[in-house]
């Protein structure tokens, strides 16, 4: 089943075209990747799918529906998740608040019952306290639960993001560069921890990342980009043999 679509977006700063006559067909359950050097307009594509940007041209549909003209929380309601290149975290609260605070667009008692601590109120905020614990035990960030968040090293605050994206209940998990600044290590745990939360969650994964081990480890499909442009797209296999991309993006030799 197809979930995502996107069919000849376009999208201009200005002058510039940041992406030309993009397209893409994503299946329920798949996990694909794209790369590209710096500015060939990857985190472009997902700042468009999660409605940060709007595409000047073209349709991106979602189920069927089209999700350009949506705000970002409208997109999240449709339970699209991402990360981002830059990790985004309330870095002043604690790892399970920055858990909890993903589960209150879902949360079904009433202002009222907020303020007067009422029985939904309470059971929903137990609820949203053990689902959090849950997560963090699967991230193997229990333990730091109390921490403030920007007391968390690198490679914690990479997975606590994830663990906080999964909060909402997604349905399609988007990760920006999910392995930046990780050493040999920690990457070999996330792609252990990417495929294991895809299993037991039932995702969809559309992943950016320069790691290209990661990225020919655990993807099926790679959409390669270069200056806002689709070079190549197909198997890890296929990516990796093909001329066009190692001489722009993996360093092989002139194209002949």
């Amino acid at each position: 089943m197809t979930l995502l679509t996107a069919t000849k977006v376009r999208h201009c700063f200005g002058g510039l075209c940041a992406l030309a006559d993009f397209n893409l067909e994503l299946h329920q359950g798949e996990l694909m990747g794209i790369i590209g050097p710096n500015g060939a307009g990857k985190t472009t594509v997902f700042n468009l799918i999660t409605g940060v940007y709007r595409a000047t041209e073209g349709s991106i549909r979602y189920r069927g529906a089209e999700l350009v003209g949506l705000t970002p929380h409208q997109i999240t309601a449709r339970r699209i998740a991402r990360t981002f290149q830059n990790i985004r975290l309330f870095r002043d609260l604690s790892v399970l608040d920055n858990v909890r605070i993903a589960h209150y667009s879902q949360t079904r008692y009433s202002p009222l019952e907020a303020l007067l601590h009422l029985g939904r109120y309470r059971r929903e905020e137990q609820r949203i306290i053990d689902d959090s614990r849950g997560l963090l035990a699967i991230f193997k960030l229990e333990h730091l639960a109390g921490e403030t968040a920007r007391n968390l090293p690198y490679g914690s605050q990479r997975r606590l993001e994830i663990a906080r994206a999964l909060a909402i209940g997604p349905e399609l998990l988007l990760l920006d560069e999910p392995a930046a600044g990780m050493n040999p290590a920690e990457i070999d745990q996330l792609m252990e921890l990417i495929c294991g939360i895809r299993r037991q969650f039932e995702l969809t994964i559309l992943l950016i990342e320069h790691q290209m081990k990661l990225v020919m480890g655990i993807c099926e499909r790679i959409k390669v980009l270069d200056f806002g442009e689709t070079l190549a797209e197909g198997s890890p296999e296929v990516i990796q043999n093909d001329p066009w991309v190692m001489e722009a993006y993996l360093g092989g030799g002139a194209v002949g």
